[in-house]
């Protein structure tokens, strides 16, 4: 088996592209592992699809399905665009729904399906809160310093809403968003979460916070743009393909 490891802003990725449509979940439990597999934040799978480019499969560290992941499309639309399995502007399909992507060079641009509010502010942990979906569901506070994160906190919140959790800071002068991201299904925070900082940067746009297009950090410290466009999220920043070798199934 023929796999490539991705690295988006500090998320990591196995890819590789099939024709079979089965369940992967114990595959993506193998080859994610960090000691004894290649070691990955996700399992990306892409397959043809007869109305879109392709459509793929993406579990995470543990085995479980999810439905969507910001930095897993940018990867997954490089590598799509590199093995020919797609052209530079593309078209694929998620549980979430249809994902269009465009790569230019080092980066790949994602436009995210639409955000859904499930609770604008409600209050918890002594923290105020916010609730989106932005593929994936994640909940969002607004803090003056990023050290305030909390791994026992954030694990509590991601029981109680099973939802991926974001601590968030604003630069006051730059508008600019820092973010730090406790993501289930890794159960631990890492070092980038695509649809946690697009759900970070549209509740700061929504609140009027920071302009219709921003620069975002997440822990990685890697440069990602966000910017909203007709009610939609477009998601920018630079993809690396690490390696690509053979495997035993």
């Amino acid at each position: 088996m023929q796999v490539s490891k991705y690295n988006a802003s500090g998320n990591d990725f196995v890819i590789f592209h099939t024709f079979l449509n089965e369940p992967r979940n114990e595959l993506a439990k193998k080859l994610c592992h960090r000691q004894k597999g290649v070691g990955a934040d996700g399992l990306i799978v892409l397959m043809p699809h007869d109305g879109y480019d392709f459509e793929w499969q993406f579990y995470n560290t543990d085995g479980s399905d999810a439905e969507m992941c910001g930095n897993g499309s940018r990867a997954a639309a490089h590598y799509a665009y590199t093995n020919g399995l797609a052209g530079k502007e593309m078209r694929f399909l998620t549980t979430a729904g249809v994902i269009e992507a465009t790569v230019d060079g080092e980066e790949a641009e994602v436009k995210l399906t639409e955000v859904k509010i499930i609770d604008k502010l409600f209050v918890a942990e002594g923290l105020k809160w916010s609730f989106y979906d932005t593929g994936v569901p994640h909940l969002v506070t607004f803090v003056d310093d990023l050290d305030i994160y909390n791994k026992e906190m954030a694990r509590e919140m991601r029981n109680t809403y099973n939802a991926n959790v974001n601590f968030a800071r604003i630069d006051p002068e730059t508008k600019e968003i820092h973010v730090r991201t406790y993501e289930r299904g890794v159960e631990d925070e890492t070092l980038a979460c695509g649809t946690g900082m697009a759900a970070c940067f549209f509740g700061a746009n929504l609140n009027g916070d920071v302009p219709d297009k921003t620069k975002v950090y997440p822990t990685s410290k890697e440069e990602l743009t966000l910017r909203i466009q007709d009610g939609y999220i477009f998601f920018k920043g630079k993809v690396e393909k690490v390696f690509e070798t053979s495997l035993n199934e």
